[in-house]
């Protein structure tokens, strides 16, 4: 039951975040919009990024520590660029340090380019050379899958894409 609880929370935060990357992204394109939107993440950007890097740190440790899920190597390779998100945007939002944003954005593209691989051989069902049938955890194991798509590789890949537009429009400002 706890760990049910723990999904519909990880899965509702997920849907919140589709709804806004696309907030942000129309703002981008909407003058009207654009002006409001775009001084909130100039001014709270580096909170949001953080809180998210957090809340994704945390939801994943969930998994493995708590729910036992297993993480496969793709799932690996990705918290590899999203744990030190955590430390890095800390220390930008706390010191207003704004040269380590270009750092934690290469960070995220590269995690994002892992997660949309890991995604693809996911709803796919495909084998890899990264994942293969062996003793680990397949790359396309189900643990969780909630209003008809979200799940654990999904909730990684929104974080990382949550993370590339908010600190680019954030670098942008």
């Amino acid at each position: 039951m706890f760990i049910e609880n723990i999904n519909q929370v990880l899965t509702y935060l997920t849907l919140f975040s589709h709804l806004l990357i696309v907030l942000f992204l129309i703002a981008l394109l909407n003058k009207k919009t654009s002006n409001f939107i775009l001084s909130i993440i100039k001014t709270k950007g580096l909170l949001f990024v953080f809180l998210l890097s957090l809340l994704a740190t945390m939801g994943s440790l969930f998994y493995s520590e708590i729910a036992g899920y297993d993480p496969c190597k793709l799932c690996w390779y990705q918290r590899i660029f999203i744990y030190p998100q955590v430390i890095l945007l800390g220390i930008a939002y706390f010191k207003n340090e704004k040269t380590i944003v270009k750092y934690s954005l290469t960070m995220a593209i590269i995690g994002l380019t892992i997660s949309i691989y890991h995604n693809y051989i996911y709803y796919r069902s495909i084998q890899s050379a990264f994942c293969g049938i062996s003793i680990e955890t397949s790359c396309t194991t189900r643990y969780i899958f909630e209003l008809g798509y979200i799940t654990i590789p999904l909730m990684a890949l929104t974080a990382l894409v949550y993370t590339i537009v908010v600190l680019a429009i954030y670098r942008k400002q």
